[in-house]
């Protein structure tokens, strides 16, 4: 796994974002689910663990380095809870809080 801004950096850019009348948009929806895509894909074999450590690191150093948005990480957690039993959920949402905080 690069980094979490590397998958929205594929985007072509004649695909302009188009607001969806919430409080996202289309291409921020879009964005967000390819990153689901290429977790998956950086994921394949490895235990729970290693994954969430993974994240956690990439997401650090993204908000270190400030190419990682408190934004970014709502659409990441948005875009993962619909597919995570509730604990999991819940475990989710704290280290999206812990992330936030950095």
């Amino acid at each position: 796994m690069k980094d979490f801004k590397s998958y929205s950096e594929n985007q072509p850019e004649n695909n302009p974002p188009q607001n969806s009348g919430g409080n996202g948009s289309t291409a921020s929806y879009n964005n967000t689910v390819e990153l689901a895509k290429v977790l998956t894909k950086a994921m394949a074999g490895k235990n729970e663990g290693q994954i969430l450590h993974t994240i956690i690191a990439e997401a650090e150093r993204g908000k270190r380095e400030g190419t990682l948005t408190n934004a970014d990480l709502d659409n990441f957690y948005n875009a993962l809870a619909p597919f995570v039993d509730g604990f999991k959920r819940r475990k989710l949402k704290e280290v999206i809080i812990r992330l936030k905080g950095i």
